[in-house]
């Protein structure tokens, strides 16, 4: 098992004493540096600075895998319905470029995957004609989206922790499995902040739950830590499928059936092969890689052979490991790329009432 791989496994199911000793040191001076920060925030000394316009921030109280980019683009969505003219702001993670860009404006995408990072080029190329903007400040940002592009409402991509930007509205993502790993903060367990930082969200989505009763851990923990804050439930749907090396839409029934190997490079690749069984999918393999990893020839060179021992038809890939790797020659066997959406499965009216409450365009 890789290094990486061990301390996913301990996030989830726990470390071996001795890790999990030196590792819960480390998280203790990490939650004393939020606190310090909470201090700072609660006196005033550090102060959010707001906009003229709502701001709704979609992030998670965990490390990867909850489903934000997908959220992300339900909340823009839902501000069209709503008259708005929204833009998207991202800190752009591993992005090669520095200080405030414009991936996209209104007219086209400026940036390429590299200098925009996977997941705000991904989100410029399912949302055309939206404004996505990046940079570490995101008041900057915010200022710069407002200014040039007109926009009534701004996104936030992961923006539950940032605290820079005044917010209107905060939506926590939560996967209803297992939610908070082993319960422990970064670098023994996967929590960003404590599980007391819920009571900030205005709304709980919990994907991976086809109803409510799926989610039952994490409405617990709302109930104990966040009481009145909804827990809604969601799930990822396949809605398109195109093949990598033709550039072809095909129909979803052409993967029902079809024997092929997985591989995803996402905060939880598991939630994949699950979204790829409810499509009939007959997975031969899942081939795991690190949340926005950038695919290399030798890479995809190990993954055909892979495809061949196994007798597979051809590989599928998540629209957002297609975006990292789509520069580089294309494969001998088919690659599909799956296309998901985030569809809402309980809580559809807490969802709406809370885009009703903010002031209007």
């Amino acid at each position: 098992m890789s290094a990486r791989n061990r301390i996913v496994h301990g996030w989830e199911r726990g470390f071996t004493a001795g890790a999990g000793g030196l590792l819960s040191a480390v998280a203790g001076s990490y939650r004393g540096l939020l606190g310090a920060r909470e201090w700072l925030y609660g006196r005033g000394v550090l102060t959010s600075r707001g906009l003229d316009c709502p701001v709704i921030a979609v992030g998670n109280i965990t490390v990867g895998g909850t489903g934000k980019t997908p959220a992300v683009e339900l909340v823009v969505r839902t501000l069209f319905d709503f008259g708005h003219r929204p833009g998207v702001l991202s800190r752009g993670y591993g992005r090669r470029s520095s200080g405030v860009q414009v991936v996209a404006d209104a007219a086209s995408i400026r940036l390429d995957a590299e200098e925009a990072g996977d997941e705000p080029f991904l989100l410029a190329r399912r949302l055309p004609g939206v404004p996505v903007v990046v940079g570490s400040n995101r008041y900057e940002s915010g200022r710069l989206a407002r200014e040039r592009f007109g926009i009534t409402a701004l996104v936030l991509d992961d923006g539950f922790q940032h605290r820079t930007l005044r917010k209107d509205l905060e939506i926590v993502m939560a996967r209803a499995a297992n939610p908070w790993g082993n319960g422990r903060l970064l670098p023994g367990g996967p929590l960003r902040e404590p599980l007391e930082g819920l009571a900030r969200a205005d709304l709980i989505v919990a994907t991976g739950a086809r109803r409510a009763a799926e989610a039952a851990e994490v409405q617990a923990t709302v109930k104990r830590l966040a009481p009145g804050v909804p827990v809604l439930t969601a799930v990822h749907v396949p809605t398109e499928c195109f093949e990598s090396g033709a550039m072809r839409f095909v129909p979803l029934t052409v993967l029902a059936g079809a024997k092929l190997l997985a591989f995803a490079g996402i905060g939880a690749p598991a939630a994949f092969q699950r979204t790829l069984a409810e499509a009939a999918v007959a997975v031969a393999g899942l081939q795991p890689f690190a949340d926005h990893h950038w695919y290399t020839r030798e890479d995809l060179a190990r993954l055909e052979r892979r495809a061949v021992d196994l007798g597979a038809d051809g590989l599928v890939t998540t629209e957002k490991d297609w975006v990292r790797l789509r520069a580089l020659p294309p494969l001998k066997r088919p690659l599909y790329v799956l296309s998901v959406q985030l569809r809402l499965t309980s809580g559809e009216t807490e969802w709406r009432s809370a885009f009703e409450r903010l002031p209007r365009p």
